[in-house]
């Protein structure tokens, strides 16, 4: 991730304050501006926009929730398709106490991810001259890691639900492709702009450096993945005996 943010922070000082290079980004098709985060006043020859479109737009939230999907789904579905679930299961604890533990474990994971990508982003910041507002770049992180603490805590409910690792990785990456496209497209399709309520990237939001955060979107988000969570608990609860394979 530092390694990342590097690359790409070393080829803001050529472009910035550049008007050319903003004027030609704006000539790109409006789907393709949405979907990248270059429309809503985002200006990427300035750090905060340049951070936006490269990083926040797609390659952040993509790494974060591959990381999460990866990991919910190992931590149950996974351990069952290995056969070492049924041993764990055999301490004298409720299932859906190890659903918490594994869901936490996927927290901390995301947590650390986030600390890192934070503490990079703001080295390069000093270090190109991005001037990055600190307080907006925290908050976009903290909306980074729960847009992909709610995937991967869908990965866990999937995977409490069905034994099967690939349904675990499945249904939940195919709820963010979905959630993408049309956080993405609503404004441009008028038929999707009612599902927009429905899509994980709307409530998190676009460009949270340049346009900044809402918190109360990031509560939902944050409710959402709790739901996800407990509904992973009452699953385990109700199935039936896990074997060994």
């Amino acid at each position: 991730m530092a390694g990342y943010v590097a690359l790409l922070a070393a080829i803001f000082p050529s472009i910035k304050g550049s008007p050319q290079f903003s004027d030609l980004l704006q000539q790109y098709p409006d789907a393709v501006k949405s979907l990248f985060g270059l429309s809503g006043g985002v200006d990427i020859a300035r750090g905060a926009g340049f951070i936006d479109a490269e990083l926040f737009s797609l390659m952040l939230p993509l790494l974060a929730i591959v990381l999460a999907i990866g990991s919910g789904a190992r931590t149950l579905a996974g351990e069952e398709d290995a056969g070492r679930l049924e041993l764990i299961l055999a301490y004298p604890l409720r299932r859906r106490s190890a659903v918490l533990a594994k869901g936490a474990a996927v927290g901390l994971e995301l947590a650390v991810f986030c600390v890192a990508a934070f503490a990079a982003l703001a080295l390069a910041s000093l270090v190109f001259g991005l001037d990055l507002p600190f307080g907006r770049l925290a908050a976009g992180m903290l909306g980074i890691g729960l847009l992909a603490l709610l995937h991967g805590w869908l990965a866990l409910a999937v995977g409490a639900a069905w034994p099967s690792r690939a349904l675990a990785i499945g249904i939940p990456a195919a709820l963010a492709a979905a959630a993408y496209l049309v956080g993405g497209l609503h404004d441009l399709a008028s038929w999707l702009d009612p599902l927009r309520f429905a899509s994980s990237f709307w409530w998190v939001g676009k460009s949270p450096l340049s346009n900044g955060s809402s918190w109360w979107h990031l509560a939902v988000v944050a409710l959402a993945s709790a739901v996800a969570l407990a509904a992973g608990a009452w699953l385990i609860e109700r199935r039936g005996d896990i074997e060994t394979p």
